[in-house]
Formats: C-alpha cells, sequence, structure tokens
C-alpha cells in the first residue's frame, strides 16, 4: 500500500472520530478552521541562467555576420569577422623589414665565413674573428626581431573573428555588418544557460521561499496547472524592496526570453474554511450549501467559493471565503 493511501485512510478515521465525537453523522460537515497552504500566484519571467558576450577583440569593419536572432551557436563557433585594413598594411611593412633583415643576416654570415677562413690561414687576428662573429650574431637576433613582429602583426589580423563564448542560442545582434566597432565591443548576446523562471516577489515574502520548494506553472487564462517547477537559487540582494528568485522547470515549453508566465508559489500556511465539494449546489450560478439547523431542519444559504485546496482527508476541498462560521453543520444536498 502506497504512502498516499495511507495518509488517505488515516485521515478519513481521524475525520470520522471527529464527527463521532461530536454527533454529526456519516452524511453530515461540520466546518472548521484547518491549516492550510498560503498560495500565492506570481507574474515570472523567463530568462536564461547566465547570458554571454561576442565580444570583438579588434577594432575595424564588421565585414562579416553569420549569425541573426534566433539562431543556436556551438561555443567557439565563429559568428563574426572583423577587418582592419591597417592590419594588412603592417603586416606587409613587416614583411619588408624581415626580408632586409635577412639579407642583412646573409652578408654577416658571408662575410664571418670569410673572415673565419683568412684567420685560420693567420691573415687576420682574433679581434678581427671576434668583430665578425659579434655582427653575425646581431644580424641574427635583427631578423629574429623582425620575424617576431611579423607573427605579432598576422596573429592580431586573426583576432579579427568574434566567436561564440557559449553554446546556447542568440537573443539578440547589437551591431549590423558593415558598422565600425571598436575592441571590446559587444557584436551580440547568447544565452549561456538553461531557461528558468524568473520570479521577483517583495522582501517579506521571499523570506518564506526555500530553495528545492516547488513551484507550479499555471496557464495562461486559468488556474490549471501546466507544469512544476523547483526553486533553485534565492538572491541575497533586495533591489527597490523585491528580490529575485529563480526557479528551474523540467519542460519549459517557450524559447521566448522575457516571456511572462503565472506561477503558483507557497508562503507558509494559513486558516482557512474548507469543505467537500459535493457539499455545494449550483444554482443560477450561485453557490448554496445546506446547512443544519435544529432538530432535522435544514436551510440553504449562498457561500462565496474559492481556490481549490486537496488535502490529505479530503481530495475536492474547495475554500469557503463567505458564508459559513467554524461550527456549522452542512448536510450533503
Amino acid at each position: 500500500m502506497s504512502p498516499t493511501s495511507i495518509r488517505t485512510i488515516v485521515g478519513a478515521a481521524a475525520l470520522f472520530a471527529v464527527f463521532a465525537a461530536s454527533g454529526v453523522s456519516a452524511a453530515e460537515f461540520q466546518v472548521t478552521e484547518r491549516d492550510v497552504p498560503d498560495q500565492k500566484v506570481v507574474a515570472a519571467t523567463v530568462a536564461s541562467k547566465r547570458m554571454a558576450e561576442a565580444r570583438a577583440r579588434i577594432g575595424g569593419t564588421l565585414v562579416g555576420l553569420m549569425i541573426d536572432e534566433g539562431d543556436h551557436v556551438s561555443q567557439g563557433e565563429k559568428i563574426a569577422t572583423v577587418k582592419d585594413a591597417r592590419l594588412a598594411m603592417e603586416t606587409r611593412s613587416y614583411d619588408a623589414q624581415v626580408a632586409a633583415a635577412q639579407a642583412e643576416y646573409d652578408r654577416a654570415k658571408a662575410d664571418l665565413a670569410r673572415t673565419k677562413d683568412l684567420f685560420e690561414k693567420g691573415v687576420y687576428a682574433k679581434a678581427r674573428m671576434d668583430q665578425m662573429q659579434a655582427a653575425a650574431d646581431s644580424a641574427a637576433s635583427a631578423l629574429d626581431a623582425a620575424k617576431a613582429q611579423r607573427a605579432a602583426s598576422v596573429e592580431l589580423e586573426a583576432q579579427g573573428g568574434v566567436f561564440a563564448p557559449a553554446s546556447g542560442m542568440v537573443t539578440k545582434v547589437l551591431v549590423p555588418k558593415g558598422s565600425v566597432v571598436v575592441a571590446g565591443q559587444s557584436v551580440a548576446q547568447i544565452t549561456a544557460g538553461q531557461l528558468l523562471l524568473r520570479l521577483e516577489l517583495p522582501e517579506r515574502q521571499a523570506k518564506a521561499l526555500l530553495v528545492g520548494q516547488d513551484v507550479t506553472l499555471l496557464g495562461d487564462q486559468s488556474d490549471e496547472k501546466v507544469g512544476l517547477g523547483v526553486i533553485q537559487q534565492i538572491y541575497p540582494l533586495v533591489s527597490t524592496g523585491r528580490v529575485s528568485v529563480d526557479a528551474s522547470v523540467a519542460k519549459l515549453d517557450t524559447q521566448l526570453i522575457g516571456e511572462r508566465v503565472r506561477v503558483a508559489v507557497t508562503l507558509g500556511e494559513r486558516q482557512a474554511i474548507v469543505i467537500p465539494n459535493d457539499y455545494i449546489t449550483v444554482r443560477s450560478g450561485i453557490d448554496y450549501v445546506s446547512l443544519k439547523q435544529d432538530g432535522d431542519k435544514t436551510i440553504e444559504v449562498p457561500v462565496q467559493r474559492g481556490v481549490p485546496i486537496p488535502l490529505a482527508d479530503m481530495e475536492n476541498g474547495i475554500e469557503i471565503l463567505s458564508g459559513l462560521k467554524p461550527g456549522d453543520v452542512l448536510v450533503k444536498p
């Protein structure tokens, strides 16, 4: 037997014991105030856990844009190209410097070879040999420096590619193709995490929430339950009297970042009058219950129906906002 069935049987037994002690028959129901979950319906916004910015690493002109809003991209995927014409000219300038340094190194190396040959024949002194060796070493260092400068220029030009910092959906393209951008400017915004619901609650209500607590996703036009979520994070910051709360939903049926949805959250408990739904009769759009009087007499009184509140011993419970008080005895119609 499941725990739910055991709780139902125990609750029914307890309710029967109450009826027996109060002299109320099984076809009657004694009205009492009960502790029920205090649920509030609030608006939540579909958001991403994190938002990433795809930024340009160099300044120049945006010559290529390979994405649009709504596209899905992978981490490291190239989404745009920035080109700076000055970098190409600088690279050509460094090419000329490398060629000049290479020619100077070749000449110094040839001079060193001739000097070494004459030194071995005793024509030149050791000082001349050392001088040529130093000149060759200097030319080699100058060639290495020129090659390094050219490589740095080529690498800087290669950094014109803009890559997706995370896998996700492009929510906004901030710069159109052909625009001039500066280093560090954001080109696009990309979701960098799971979609979730972000609630903004007054700080007093937020204090009643706990991480791991359930939240219920409701329909747009009714209180029909369309999904279930779990509170994932409560942010420790109060802004204009409100606290942000993130709730994860297993299957969030939307891809629209910023869409507003209705959710119900439980904020502790409160006292309420709850009766079984089958004690209510509807006539001409008005809810009535049969109220027991002295003896076997009953009268019908109108009541104001609230939201359904299923309890362990009353799965079809309905909250009554007005028309009844604790101690009243109802008779099934």
